[in-house]
């Protein structure tokens, strides 16, 4: 995707750097893997990719359970941050981008920009601590995007999501739980789950990962004069790869349905087309 002349100087930066935390985030006291049953490789497999696109590895683990308290966060610089390499400069320019795209979509002018902190290895987040395992998240304690760039290795390598656009889909992704944040979605599912048992918990959390790829198309098809050839495909071979039926048929061998968290490989490319037709009130349709 063509990027090059965004502007990036009033994108809200954090660079924590390697920061040396401990402990892993585990939503309100911890919670079971998916199927109940596996190994910690499989274990961190499975976060790596759930992750990719996820709001809080808690609530992944746990079926939507409660973020732990906010930390205490320092304000990033507008602009500085963005430069420190290839690929945060990329992250940076999607996320003017999708900032761009969707104060137009605000009209009452209520969209807030959300902040992007880089981290290496170990960080802190409003959610608590961040780590590189977990893949980029979305905290809504502090409507800021977390990312430890070494992640865009894995999933080129390790999913088989290469190119550039697979990249800015990540952050598109977490940009469209921002706005599900913003739209008051996120506090309706947070309030259900807390109310529903496990399985019913999922399947809202599924709706809302779907409704944020869906997201992420309508920021691609609002932007589709700086699409190049074989991106779409790209966006699509990403949403293959992190597909819940997909990743539990590699880590464990069978897929249990019930314990879907992000939707399938199938659900996932079919809510990225959707929003590829250009008009975010479709992705509604996840919450009808």
């Amino acid at each position: 995707m063509r990027l090059d002349d965004i502007d990036t100087s009033d994108v809200n930066v954090d660079d924590q750097g390697n920061t040396g935390g401990s402990g892993f985030p585990m939503g309100g006291g911890g919670g079971l893997p998916i199927g109940g049953r596996m190994g910690c490789g499989s274990l961190v497999l499975v976060l790596i990719a759930a992750l990719v696109f996820g709001v809080n590895p808690g609530d992944m683990l746990g079926g939507g359970q409660q973020a732990p308290a906010p930390h205490a966060q320092t304000q990033g610089v507008a602009g500085q941050g963005c430069d420190g390499s290839a690929l945060k400069k990329q992250s940076c320019q999607v996320l003017a981008l999708g900032n761009q795209t969707w104060s137009k979509v605000f009209t009452d002018g209520s969209y807030r920009a959300p902040g992007i902190v880089f981290y290496d290895r170990n960080g802190q987040s409003g959610c608590g601590a961040a780590q590189s395992a977990m893949g980029p998240f979305y905290c809504p304690a502090d409507e800021k995007i977390y990312i430890d760039t070494s992640f865009y290795d894995e999933l080129g390598q390790r999913f088989g999501a290469k190119g550039d656009f697979a990249q800015d889909y990540v952050i598109a992704h977490e940009l469209g739980h921002h706005i599900q944040k913003l739209t008051g979605i996120a506090d309706k599912v947070q309030n259900g789950q807390a109310r529903a048992g496990k399985v019913q918990g999922n399947q809202m959390q599924v709706r809302m990962e779907l409704q944020a790829d869906c997201y992420a198309g309508v920021w691609a098809a609002k932007n589709r004069d700086r699409i190049e050839p074989g991106d779409v495909e790209e966006g699509l071979t990403a949403a293959n790869a992190i597909g819940d039926d997909t990743l539990q048929r590699q880590s464990q061998g069978v897929v249990v349905q019930e314990s879907f968290t992000h939707g399938s490989s199938q659900q996932r490319m079919q809510a990225l087309r959707l929003g590829m037709q250009g008009d975010e009130n479709k992705c509604d349709v996840f919450f009808q």
